[in-house]
């Protein structure tokens, strides 16, 4: 679907044409239902004519009973420097629509690089390998997805990802924020509208307001500034971990979510989002997972499953990659995890797919998690 021609139709197409040519994205819409089911493709303004063998195929594949609407205009990918607030862009990978909140500055741990001796983050006690890690700061936004196309990317990736302990006398009980998401720098590709609602979510007017005289033309109300500073601590990203085991990359980002009290004891909880991508040609299927949790309590608990989040997603060229959240409690502020997931080619032989080791690291202030989906 849009995954297959973003990640190797479009992102190639706009980085070899010049600046001379402008980009026009369509979207296919259901003249009957009037649904929009988004399929991206590019038109070049200088000539007129669709850009590439990937958006023929778009055209002569397309469904009956759809047409083509522009959605806006391609800009220039950002080499240097970050996005601003305001800005709409494709997702390269999973391919919906959105719009920057804003950035976090992460450190990024990937151990496919091999670093020198300094400013490397050392191994959890009993995770596999002895390699230290050097960590680098790398650029994510915090985003909204538009509503129209999460129907669309449900099997790849999650809506509803971004979770917060609720403030009730359930330790468990959890509540989301749909259509919120973490995005990389490399996976953003900006565009512009002359529309005064591009997207549509249920915050976006909350938290954005239109200024034509601004670039780009949507600025930040109050309301934004006011929920990014309370939930800061609950949103905020800090570090990501990378590791890459047979061209099937994993990127781990865990969140402290907050600590609750459980039967005259203390609970903390972590939200962590991973991701899988195949990298390369070869069609697999995860089957398992394989966690160790380390708790500074000095415990040590091993979980075993089929799949993740319910599913065994199955990674190929056209759809490489998928993207999901879960959580996990200790009775200790730290913890680590761990771990490997059990990936099956078509030929029916297996390769474990090692997880990065990562940190759980609670908060040092002792505020309160958020007490509601509040403005």
């Amino acid at each position: 679907m849009a995954a297959c021609a973003l990640r190797r139709g479009l992102l190639s197409t706009v980085s070899k044409y010049n600046k001379k040519h402008t980009h026009r994205i369509l979207s296919v819409v259901d003249s009957s239902s009037g649904f929009e089911v988004y399929r991206p493709r590019l038109q070049c303004r200088a000539c007129g004519l669709p850009s590439g063998v990937q958006q023929r195929r778009f055209m002569s594949s397309r469904p009956e009973g759809k047409i083509l609407e522009t959605v806006g205009v391609f800009e220039a990918v950002k080499q240097h420097g970050k996005y601003e607030t305001g800005q709409l862009f494709l997702h390269s990978v999973f391919g919906y629509r959105g719009i920057v909140l804003f950035p976090w500055h992460a450190r990024l741990y990937d151990r496919d690089i091999t670093p020198p001796m300094s400013d490397s983050k050392p191994e959890p006690p009993g995770a596999h390998g002895s390699k230290e890690v050097k960590g680098k700061t790398h650029t994510y936004y915090q985003v909204l997805i538009d509503t129209r196309d999460c129907p669309h990317i449900s099997q790849r990736s999650q809506t509803e990802a971004v979770t917060f302990l609720a403030n009730h006398d359930d330790s468990r009980a959890l509540y989301a924020i749909p259509g919120l998401d973490y995005v990389s720098h490399e996976d953003i590709l900006p565009y512009n509208s002359t529309e005064q609602a591009p997207i549509q979510h249920e915050l976006f007017e909350r938290f954005l307001m239109y200024n034509p005289a601004k670039t780009p033309p949507f600025t930040a109300r109050d309301t934004l500034k006011a929920w990014q500073e309370k939930n800061h601590p609950w949103l905020e990203l800090s570090d990501v971990h990378r590791e890459t085991t047979e061209n099937i990359r994993v990127t781990v980002i865990p969140f402290y979510m907050g600590m609750r009290e459980a039967q005259n004891s203390h609970v903390y909880w972590w939200r962590y989002c991973i991701r899988l991508e195949n990298m390369g040609n070869e069609v697999v299927q995860l089957r398992e997972r394989h966690w160790r949790i380390f708790s500074l309590s000095g415990t040590l608990e091993t979980v075993r499953g089929r799949g993740v989040v319910g599913r065994e997603p199955v990674l190929s060229k056209e759809q490489p990659a998928f993207q999901y959240s879960s959580h996990v409690s200790l009775q200790a502020p730290s913890g680590h995890m761990w771990g490997t997931f059990r990936i099956e080619r078509t030929d029916g032989s297996h390769f474990d797919v090692r997880i990065p080791p990562f940190s759980l690291e609670s908060n040092k202030d002792d505020k309160a998690p958020p007490a509601g989906y509040t403005f």
